[in-house]
């Protein structure tokens, strides 16, 4: 729907100055073919496959930046200690969000919040953010969407009790923002701080 509005508002805009200001219909048009194409980019959901199902690979569910690798205390559904793994998507990242593992969702929660930056180490707790625990055999990982100063939308298509597959879409954050992953602590963590990783290509852990 935002694509089909976006259209319409643009082609109205259009359509106006070229009867009431034709001297900037030209430059307007120019300048709405690129906004338009900065919108698709933001929604392009391009077809990943995952290179090998396999329950102890845990898969990024997003494209970005790896902008945090730490052992914190996760309070909301473990209440013990977890390793972080933060990936930081720009407004040029892929905006999907896929499953990183198969299995069975524990617990969703939505949580509406402020807007930080998504780089704020406050942003996991107090901005708008869904909380996912997907359950795989006698293991448990969690999944935070995290929307930022721009994003301001999460979307999601999973629920409690669902069985999901690995690589499969879960979710989208409008324009971008990051994404966590909390991890058992003996988990092997296989990628690097600053790495730039793809969804269902980069192997974030090892169980």
């Amino acid at each position: 729907m935002l694509l089909i509005g976006a259209a319409l508002l643009l082609l109205i805009l259009n359509i106006a100055a070229a009867r009431f200001w034709p001297i900037a219909f030209w430059p307007l048009l120019v300048l709405s073919v690129v906004l338009y194409g900065i919108i698709l980019q933001f929604f392009r959901n391009p077809v990943r496959e995952v290179l090998v199902a396999d329950q102890n690979l845990i898969y990024a569910p997003a494209d970005g930046r790896v902008c945090v690798i730490e052992e914190v205390f996760e309070n909301e559904y473990f209440k013990d200690k977890r390793l972080q793994v933060s990936i930081f998507m720009s407004p040029f990242n892929v905006h999907v969000n896929r499953n990183p593992v198969s299995g069975i969702i524990h617990y969703f929660r939505y949580h509406p919040g402020k807007y930080l930056v998504a780089w704020h180490p406050k942003s996991s707790t107090e901005n708008e953010r869904t909380t996912v625990v997907y359950g795989l055999g006698n293991t448990e990982i969690l999944m935070r969407q995290i929307a930022g100063a721009l994003a301001k939308r999460i979307k999601w298509y999973i629920g409690e009790g669902d069985e999901v597959q690995q690589g499969h879409d879960m979710g989208f954050i409008k324009f971008g923002s990051r994404v966590d992953l909390y991890l058992p602590l003996d988990a092997k963590i296989e990628v690097t701080m600053n790495q730039q990783v793809k969804g269902n290509k980069t192997v974030v852990a090892r169980l």
